[in-house]
């Protein structure tokens, strides 16, 4: 059943032209400076596309929870996929929206200076001037009501967020959010996901920030539990209302 997607008003993109494009479970909402639907609609066909060819060539790619190493001639985002996932211990397709959102983006880049791709709360984010991510945090008391300054010079930037009591992704643990910033989107996705499964209490919360001090090429991460929050790296905390 499709659930409304409430939280994509947190994205701030007041001075830019949103639309949507929905292909199978693909579901974009998008930020940029002006109508690009149809461009949008070949990148998710062709991403979609590659990584479809490569699950019916090795099934176990979309089954697996575990890194899966894939051949050298697999399209590049099933190959970028597969090396983030690896990096956190989990399966490749924990880091498909994450890698759907950047590969539409940075196709989206040659025709805007600016874009914001949100794929179920993973974003990829391209833009000159700073902008806030809000927090979609399901029942805490800090959902909504805290975010993320984003500087321009931090983009461009995957914004991933992982939860195990907002919508229906997979995840082992119950963290209200977890928000993981890294230049790879398929990557803060795969950690967000590895770190999420981690996060069963409020006390877990340092061992999720730990894990994450020891990813290469992640740059900050925000992990809220109930009313506790924890944050490592470049994380810009900021209220939203």
């Amino acid at each position: 059943m499709y659930q409304p997607r409430v939280y994509r008003h947190r994205v701030a993109s007041a001075d830019l032209v949103t639309f949507n494009v929905c292909i199978k479970e693909t579901d974009l909402f998008i930020s940029a400076r002006s109508d690009l639907t149809a461009e949008a609609r070949r990148l998710v066909v062709e991403s979609r596309g590659a990584i479809e060819e490569y699950i019916r060539r090795q099934p176990l790619f979309q089954r697996t929870l575990k890194p899966l190493e894939v051949s050298a001639d697999a399209a590049p985002i099933v190959r970028e996929m597969a090396g983030a996932a690896a990096k956190v211990g989990i399966g490749p397709m924990a880091a498909v929206a994450g890698a759907i959102a950047e590969y539409v983006g940075r196709g989206l880049s040659r025709l805007s200076d600016t874009v914001i791709v949100e794929n179920g709360g993973d974003i990829f984010l391209k833009s000159s001037t700073d902008r806030i991510a809000g927090i979609d945090a399901g029942h805490s008391p800090l959902s909504g009501k805290i975010g993320l300054k984003i500087k321009g010079s931090e983009i461009p930037l995957g914004i991933c967020t992982s939860s195990g009591t907002v919508g229906h992704s997979l995840s082992f643990g119950v963290a209200d959010a977890v928000v993981v910033l890294s230049p790879q989107a398929a990557l803060a996705d795969a950690a967000a996901t590895a770190i999420g499964n981690m996060i069963q209490d409020a006390d877990d919360i340092e061992e999720g920030l730990e894990f994450a001090r020891g990813i290469e090429n992640i740059s900050g991460v925000a992990i809220i539990k109930g009313d506790k929050l924890g944050v490592w790296g470049s994380v810009n905390i900021c209220r939203t209302s």
